[in-house]
């Protein structure tokens, strides 16, 4: 015999301010690559994608990955760009809009290195990345000169800039995933013997570290700057950057000081510890190591709803699923400050409200064929 439980959300609902940066709830719609943005120019569907998650609830919005003004920035054709007379006028469009349905938003900047697209669609200029490597032993592309460096430290700066001055809420730095700024700090695909390697993760993090500088001296003191970061790659799932807290610490401190205010802190599954040889099975995970590292707010991310059980636990039915238990003692005890949610919330705009509102019959559950529709 099943017996009905509730789910307290209390937490999840709870307002949250970072500065001059105040949420409604601590629910972040994670930034998921869509690729359709014809030309890399924001259109009138994907202004009506955004603005339908702002009505739907989602405390803070953060755009799928938007790339910087660099040749090799992106690896698909319609992935949206965030510099340029006409992408910016469509992102213009897309901040108005969620701004008007009562919605908090920044976009997610990013290169992608030298990770390939799912099409046969490459840069003319060939894929670049810290040495040529998309991991170890595979060739890709070309290593960066020092003028590449540069400029797309510069192309960064400009894209946070432009953000804040089209009224954006902040800007997230995309530096997970195996992807440019993540290639940078992984010593599989930096073999550099300049000032951008090393043997040390910490050596390895300076450019990530100067593209932090360059967007916060862009962007003024108050305008918060999110770092999105992974052990995890791509390339290789197992892949770890950080083995002890104190490698940890020495990885994100530096980033702090640059200018980092919050930690977007990606897992493959929110709920698993990220150091249980110290704190056990019901440890810290990513989120919670950051932020007791470095002091600074974090977003707790990796599939969160995607479940049956997840879904039907907010509504109070009988076994409540081990992940929304996480996840709720995870925030009440204050592990992180933001929980992101990503593909629930492609198949249900209003996720937040329908959640809030004890409406989780009404949930669908994730299907591959809505990625290809912006709904």
């Amino acid at each position: 015999m099943s017996t009905k439980t509730t789910t307290d959300t209390a937490s999840l609902f709870a307002p949250f301010q970072l500065g001059n940066l105040e949420l409604k709830n601590r629910i972040v719609m994670a930034p998921m690559t869509r690729n359709m943005a014809p030309n890399g120019v924001p259109g009138q569907s994907n202004v009506d994608y955004y603005r339908r998650r702002a009505e739907g609830g989602a405390g803070l919005i953060l755009s799928e990955g938007t790339v910087v003004n660099r040749p090799a920035s992106r690896n698909e054709l319609n992935i949206p760009f965030f510099h340029g007379e006409a992408a910016l006028a469509g992102w213009k469009q897309v901040i108005d809009a969620v701004h008007d349905a009562g919605g908090r938003m920044g976009p997610q900047i990013w290169h992608i290195g030298a990770v390939k697209g799912q099409g046969e669609w490459t840069p003319e200029s060939g894929f670049e990345s810290p040495s040529g490597l998309l991991k170890p032993d595979v060739k890709v592309g070309h290593a960066m000169s020092d003028a590449d460096i540069a400029d797309t430290i510069a192309a960064f700066a400009s894209a946070a800039a432009d953000a804040k001055r089209l009224g954006f809420d902040m800007a997230e730095i995309h530096g997970a995933h195996g992807y440019l700024i993540d290639e940078f700090f992984w010593a599989g695909t930096n073999q550099r013997d300049d000032a951008f390697g090393g043997a040390t993760l910490v050596e390895r993090s300076r450019f990530a570290a100067e593209i932090v500088r360059a967007v916060r001296a862009a962007v003024g003191p108050d305008f918060p700057i999110f770092l999105r970061l992974s052990q995890w790659k791509q390339q290789e799932y197992t892949a770890r950057l950080a083995e002890t807290p104190a490698e940890m610490e020495a990885w994100l401190t530096p980033l702090a000081e640059a200018g980092v205010d919050v930690f977007h802190c990606s897992q493959r599954r929110f709920w698993e510890p990220e150091f249980p040889e110290i704190d056990g099975e019901d440890g810290l995970n990513f989120a919670g190591w950051a932020k007791k590292l470095t002091g600074k707010a974090t977003v707790s991310v990796g599939s969160v709803g995607l479940s049956g059980d997840f879904m039907r636990a907010f509504g109070g039915e009988s076994s409540q699923s081990t992940e929304i238990d996480g996840l709720m003692k995870r925030l009440d005890r204050e592990e992180f400050d933001l929980i992101a949610v990503g593909r629930a919330l492609i198949t249900n705009p209003a996720w937040p409200d329908q959640i809030r509102n004890g409406k989780s019959a009404e949930l669908q559950g994730f299907s591959p064929a809505s990625l290809g529709e912006l709904v």
